[in-house]
């Protein structure tokens, strides 16, 4: 995987949230190994550039989780809602993600695969 796909430039801070044992190591490490740094977690309370949010059909809400996913993200930043590929468990239907964006002030800007069991679904802040 290409981390820089994702349009994460080195130095650059990446919030990591909902991480499980399930997610996508090589893709972690990726981008890691792209930005130099370690990805931070939800704890932090600082601004970053950028968040990647895993996501399973039953992890609650959606919308609520984007809304939280944005609280440190900077002007212009990006989440990347990682979800479950189409006839994985826990996949979020299109639908779902169209509906929760929105409401949680994001726009889908891009949807690619990004390794053998996750999507990768780009969501773009609006500027403030």
């Amino acid at each position: 995987m290409d981390a820089g796909k994702l349009g994460f430039e080195p130095d650059s801070v990446i919030q990591e949230l909902g991480w499980d044992e399930d997610t996508d190591e090589e893709l972690r490490s990726a981008i890691e190994s792209h930005t130099g740094s370690e990805l931070v977690d939800g704890d932090v309370g600082e601004v970053v550039d950028g968040v990647i949010l895993w996501w399973r059909e039953d992890d609650g809400d959606l919308t609520d989780a984007l809304v939280d996913a944005t609280q440190d993200v900077a002007e212009g930043g990006s989440v990347w809602l990682l979800t479950p590929k189409v006839g994985r468990d826990g996949h979020v239907s299109g639908a779902d993600i169209g509906e929760a964006a929105p409401i949680a002030g994001l726009s889908i800007t891009t949807t690619s695969a990004v390794g053998p069991n996750w999507v990768a679904t780009k969501l773009s802040t609006h500027k403030r």
